[in-house]
């Protein structure tokens, strides 16, 4: 099969692997319809991602149809039309019963970092039956995709640990796909305004099309400046940190105002300076989070719903055999304008 592999830092190439097999009875075979390409697959590629060793297929977002099941799977058949969660989890450990998926003790962040992704034709699932969700016919796939990471990602790591009330100021940094997702899923509270900082123009004039109430273009370095002004000098209740780079952290730093939440989405790979001489007497709260995925089914419902329409994300399209390409548009987004891409695997 095809299959996108890392092969150490700088480099990637598509090659052709053998098909997965099945490992455990608890696992599924899926044969990949629609994969994506994230930003943790970039960091992956600049080696911001150790854990992630050359040889790795990448990719831990899709849709697919299940080809093969394990003995001990209960839920799901061959045939099954399938969401991946980029998460795995088995369901019964401690932090399983806890909600937090992330922290699977047999589970957690795998696909295409510590086993083989979906950016191929086929990929293993361990753990399917608390791994995978059943898709109606009648779903957007090109919408569920969304759903496998970004959606969850931005709810539960900015949204939820952001602790969004009616009435708030929100800032978030980064325009990009999760900031995007992140404002999307932010209007399920209705807070009063919705401040988008980025550095591309493009990004945000689709932010505002989302329901931005505001925009910060953060090109000439005085975005936190622009954002107390536009506050009085108050500065926002809830800053969302949605890019990964010490920069922006910073500027969460510095427009938080008192009583006020920073909430970390960022994928950091370089250490990050924390201004307790500044924010000790604040009253601030620091959120971390990797996504646990426990949202997934509430926001498939919202998807069908017609709420919300993630597939509006979507710029680019392009076959697995130009998935060389894809990353390409998707590695220079400021020149391309792409948000997010779409790899038909059929």
């Amino acid at each position: 099969m095809k299959a996108l592999v890392y092969n150490g830092p700088g480099k990637k190439a598509l090659e052709e692997r053998p098909m997965p097999a099945l490992q455990a009875p608890t696992d599924a075979i899926v044969k990949v319809i629609k994969t994506t390409i994230c930003g943790t697959d970039l960091h992956i590629l600049k080696g911001d991602v150790p854990t992630c060793e050359a040889g790795r297929i990448l990719g831990h977002e899709g849709i697919g149809v299940v080809e093969q099941i394990g003995l001990a799977v209960t839920d799901l058949k061959k045939g099954d039309k399938v969401l991946i969660s980029c998460i795995t989890s088995c369901g019964k450990c401690e932090n399983c019963k806890k909600g937090m998926y992330s922290h699977c003790s047999h589970g957690g962040w795998l696909l295409g970092h510590r086993i083989d992704g979906t950016q191929a034709e086929y990929v293993r699932i361990p753990y399917a039956d608390t791994s995978l969700h059943k898709l109606p016919e009648s779903v957007d796939e090109e919408a569920a995709v969304m759903l496998s990471d970004i959606l969850p990602t931005g709810y539960e790591c900015g949204v939820l640990n952001g602790k969004i009330k009616p009435g708030d100021t929100v800032a978030i940094i980064g325009a990009g796909p999760i900031g995007l997702a992140t404002l999307l899923t932010a209007q399920f509270y209705t807070p009063a305004e919705i401040i988008m900082v980025d550095m591309d123009a493009n990004r945000l004039e689709v932010a505002q099309k989302f329901g931005a109430t505001k925009l910060v273009n953060a090109t000439d370095g005085k975005a936190a400046e622009k954002i107390l002004e536009l506050t009085d000098g108050r500065g926002v209740d809830v800053a969302i940190e949605a890019v990964g780079i010490p920069a922006t952290f910073i500027m969460c730093e510095d427009i938080v105002t008192a009583g006020g939440v920073i909430a970390n989405i960022g994928v950091h790979g370089t250490k990050v300076d924390l201004h307790l001489e500044d924010l000790w007497s604040q009253n601030i709260t620091i959120t971390t989070r990797l996504v646990d995925t426990v949202t997934t089914p509430m926001l498939l419902k919202t998807i069908l719903a017609k709420k919300i329409a993630p597939e509006k994300l979507i710029t680019h399209r392009f076959a697995l055999d130009k998935i060389l390409v894809a990353y390409e548009v998707f590695g220079k987004a400021a020149e391309t304008k792409a948000l997010k891409v779409i790899i038909n695997a059929l």
